[in-house]
């Protein structure tokens, strides 16, 4: 078992008042999807179940069931294709799959866990490591990301917007520290809320109701491609009012944020699952510190007015470290 330490964050129960889960999304290569999905079978008992040659899980273990697949919607068998249809169809998937996976990632979507369970992820990961799996840096033409999905403690549209005003006061400072891999630049990962956003939603004056909270989001941000993509929980809180703006299957309605990171770095030193979700849990605790929060967002207004603003990413880290 890891030695990583995972943080607690300051709301360990949901809306509920039970414990808070976390989803865990990982991409790497250089394995098949077979063997990954042994490797998670053998960890985590279950039964392992083939839906095609690059599409597995693995049901009913001790955290929920684990998806496992080459993550390219082109290279899965179609269910109830007709014979002939379904040889050809075989065949140029058989094409696809030689060319996707120099570039396609293979991802294993993690049951959504307890807090104190994370550690069990991260075993996850180390085992990845132990059968050859590789990261971003691995290759140029890699550009893996990981995914954290941390369940909401509260569906109040202040503490979601606290949530929102933290990540984006933070996110310069989480970009730098993470020193986002070159082929994730090219690759053009999810990009960062846009200033006007930043600036409505940072006024002191701010205080939204959720419609209003959701209508400002979907203004700015009508799209997944952000590093904080709030559509999931929003569609979860009222998904017509996001659909009606946001026609987009991939959306599934869910009480959790959802954090893209850039990279998955598996097998890099220094890289850890505990890493990446105490990173988060520092953005949780500038959100329950109400007082820091707002003069975080002053001194991030006066920056912004400047006629030549300072670097925020470093003048966030007085901020932080206080």
């Amino acid at each position: 078992m890891t030695s990583h330490t995972f943080a607690t964050p300051p709301e360990t129960l949901n809306q509920e008042g039970k414990p808070r889960h976390v989803g865990v999304e990982i991409e790497f290569g250089s394995v098949s999807t077979q063997n990954a999905a042994e490797k998670v079978h053998a960890l985590f008992g279950g039964n392992l179940e083939r839906e095609d040659q690059h599409c597995y899980r693995v049901r009913s273990t001790g955290l929920g069931d684990f998806l496992i697949e080459l993550d390219s919607q082109y290279v899965h068998r179609v269910p109830g294709a007709v014979n002939d249809k379904q040889e050809f169809a075989d065949r140029l998937r058989s094409i696809l799959v030689n060319i996707s996976e120099l570039v396609v990632p293979n991802e294993i979507v993690c049951p959504p866990v307890e807090l104190d369970r994370l550690p069990e992820l991260e075993a996850l990961t180390e085992a990845l490591v132990d059968i050859g799996a590789s990261g971003s840096s691995a290759s140029p033409l890699y550009a893996f990301g990981c995914q954290l999905n941390p369940e909401i403690a509260s569906r109040e549209a202040g503490w979601i917007l606290a949530m929102l005003r933290a990540y984006v006061l933070m996110s310069p400072w989480l970009r730098a520290i993470i020193e986002l891999d070159f082929t994730r630049r090219l690759a053009s990962f999810a990009d960062p809320f846009p200033a006007d956003y930043a600036r409505c939603i940072l006024d002191p004056g701010y205080a939204p109701h959720m419609d209003q909270l959701i209508d400002d989001y979907l203004a700015w941000n009508p799209t997944r491609n952000r590093e904080l993509d709030m559509l999931p929980l929003f569609a979860w809180i009222d998904g017509p009012r996001v659909r009606s703006r946001v026609n987009d299957a991939r959306i599934k309605a869910r009480p959790t944020f959802h954090y893209r990171l850039p990279d998955a770095r598996i097998g890099q030193p220094g890289w850890s699952l505990a890493l990446e979700w105490n990173r988060w849990c520092v953005v949780e605790r500038l959100a329950a510190d109400r007082d820091r929060l707002a003069g975080m967002g002053k001194a991030w207004k006066e920056n912004d007015a400047r006629l030549v603003p300072g670097n925020w990413a470093i003048m966030s880290t007085g901020w932080l470290l206080t």
